[in-house]
């Protein structure tokens, strides 16, 4: 197994890129709180809310996941020649 680390990302640029989506599913959510019936609210909200939570915790995981990506492609040196290269090579 590889045991080479990854660059990290960083949680406020990872904050900052979300910022957009994050305001979109509050207002969903704060939707379809507000379209619920008087006695229903929880009955009537519960799915919408949670289909834009799911949403956003895909949107989440997809900017992590490609920030994760770029990080590594640019700390990636195609010149730089790795140990298991250099054993195939022999």
């Amino acid at each position: 197994m590889d045991d080479r680390k990854l660059p990290s990302i960083d949680a406020e640029k990872l904050k900052e890129l979300l910022e957009k989506e994050f305001e979109q599913c509050i207002a969903d959510v704060t939707q379809a709180v507000n379209d619920g019936r008087a006695g229903s609210v929880i009955d009537d909200s519960e799915e919408p809310v949670r289909q834009a939570m799911g949403v956003f915790r895909q949107q989440v995981f997809e900017k992590a996941i490609q920030m994760k990506i770029n990080a590594a492609q640019a700390a990636f040196s195609p010149s730089e020649e790795h140990e298991d290269q250099r054993e195939v090579s022999s």
